[in-house]
């Protein structure tokens, strides 16, 4: 799509949808703003960068020079399209609830869809456009790049523009991410309660890593032999602390111990009760160990038990100290595998794969 045809679609966005006055009618201010975002910024940012183009063409039809244009525009594109981008999960929540909630929106929205302005297509389309823009934007950067002469000028400028481009894309990725995490948090934080010393779980800058519910072996001496109680216990693991719960009715979290140092390590426990898959968590300065102890240094230690090898192993390798990154170039010439059946990722230590189209 060009950038002529991709602003004639923002203006019917912006024009036929978002100024319809019989929309405006059946939204509130918030879902006018969830919906909608900063979208008639973002049209104004590609009418700014069109009108630039078609000078640089006029001035300079021989010698076009589409990059040094995408340099001057990143600053304006990073104010629009970072914060747009940014707001896509309020925009879809605040679609889906519409168009479940809200009769009426659904009758107005189906009359200026069918609208021969649109040419058969629905709101949802011209809303996505601007996710997709910057991106098409770096491939076109990318074929300019192919086709410079090594060591040129164009390939310099074409350099500066991709990399520029791929910085604003890495950065919306990673504002995006951070949205969803401090949502998953804030969802997280209503369902959470603290038998012992309460902190604050919202912040910026945590994140949930893993999340699962494992069987924790305590043990108690009686008379001659020991005695293995069974419990389930739910783990809670963020980039900075640790948290273990009992699961209560309503998919509520009862938090009976944290920490934000810890350290893990495999373990054999040798039980006439099934003991695979077992592994010892130790945590320093244990929320529940402050109750109980008055000393400065204090470290509570469980035993855990997973369903399979596979989960164990996952859980060590998520509660062990990063790693340096490995080295990929020693592992050239192993052997390789072909996918007989697709996964999808269920969870964030996972990856999909895709069983080939041709075998």
């Amino acid at each position: 799509m060009s950038e002529a045809l991709y602003l004639r679609s923002l203006n019917i966005a912006v024009d036929h949808f978002q100024r319809s006055p019989e929309l405006q009618e059946v939204l509130s201010a918030q879902d006018r703003q969830w919906l909608f975002s900063r979208l008639s910024e973002v049209r104004d940012a590609s009418s700014d960068f069109l009108f630039d183009l078609e000078e640089e063409f006029e001035s300079n039809m021989y010698n076009f020079q589409v990059c040094d244009v995408v340099i001057s525009h990143e600053p304006n594109f990073r104010r629009v399209y970072l914060p747009y981008v940014t707001n896509q999960s309020y925009q879809d929540r605040t679609f889906q609830l519409l168009m479940t909630n809200n009769p009426r929106f659904q009758q107005v929205l189906s009359k200026l869809e069918s609208d021969p302005v649109c040419q058969r297509l629905t709101l949802k389309s011209f809303l996505i456009l601007p996710f997709q823009r910057i991106t098409r934007l770096r491939l076109l950067l990318q074929n300019i790049l192919k086709r410079s002469s090594p060591g040129s000028t164009e390939e310099l400028q074409a350099t500066e523009a991709h990399n520029a481009l791929e910085k604003l894309i890495r950065d919306c990725n990673e504002s995006v991410q951070r949205m969803k995490d401090t949502e998953e948090l804030i969802l997280l934080n209503q369902k959470i309660q603290f038998e012992c010393k309460i902190f604050p779980l919202i912040s910026q800058s945590r994140r949930l890593v893993k999340h699962g519910e494992v069987t924790s072996l305590e043990f108690n001496s009686m008379s001659f032999k020991w005695k293995v109680t069974l419990r389930p216990v739910y783990l809670h693991l963020f980039n900075d602390c640790l948290l273990l719960s009992r699961v209560r009715e309503g998919g509520r979290f009862v938090v009976f111990d944290h920490a934000s140092e810890f350290r893990v390590e495999r373990c054999e426990v040798k039980l006439h009760t099934n003991s695979k898959n077992v592994f010892r968590v130790f945590l320093r300065d244990s929320a529940a160990m402050a109750r109980e102890s008055s000393q400065d240094v204090r470290e509570a230690e469980y035993i855990f038990r997973t369903e399979t090898q596979s989960q164990k192993l996952r859980w060590i390798c998520a509660l062990s100290p990063p790693k340096e990154e490995t080295d990929f170039w020693r592992f050239q010439g192993l052997p390789q595998v072909q996918c007989l059946k697709s996964y999808k990722a269920r969870e964030n230590d996972e990856l999909s794969l895709e069983k080939p189209i041709f075998s």
